[in-house]
């Protein structure tokens, strides 16, 4: 699974979860720190990553431009990237379902799984 993580996700991320997601990469790795959304949405189009982001306007550019790119929004507040990791390989099945099947959908939205008691 090729997961591009946008910059609102620290670069720490890729360390914790590389043995889950081998092909994720995160836009500083790939020469985007400073790049606009706009840019990072064309570099994933152009090669074939999947983006993972907790900011809304990559779900705007989805619903104005569609898929590809495929876009997982993390809506898990203000984590910390231990957590995030945790989500990340909590969801693992459901994202490679995501991104490897052809499916009509384009954007996935993962929120934090909170047990209440």
């Amino acid at each position: 699974m090729k997961l591009l993580f946008d910059q609102n996700i620290s670069h720490r991320i890729i360390a914790k979860i590389s043995a889950d997601f081998a092909e994720a990469t995160h836009v500083r790795e790939v020469g985007l720190r400073d790049a606009t959304d706009r840019v990072i949405w064309e570099y994933a189009k152009e090669f074939d990553y999947t983006i993972v982001t907790k900011d809304d306007d990559f779900e705007k550019f989805h619903l104005v431009w569609g898929a590809p790119p495929k876009v997982v929004w993390l809506k898990i507040g203000n984590s910390q990237t231990d957590e995030i990791a945790r989500i990340l390989i909590q969801q693992k099945e459901r994202i490679q379902h995501f991104i490897t099947k052809e499916l009509e959908i384009g954007l996935l939205e993962i929120y934090p799984l909170t047990i209440i008691l």
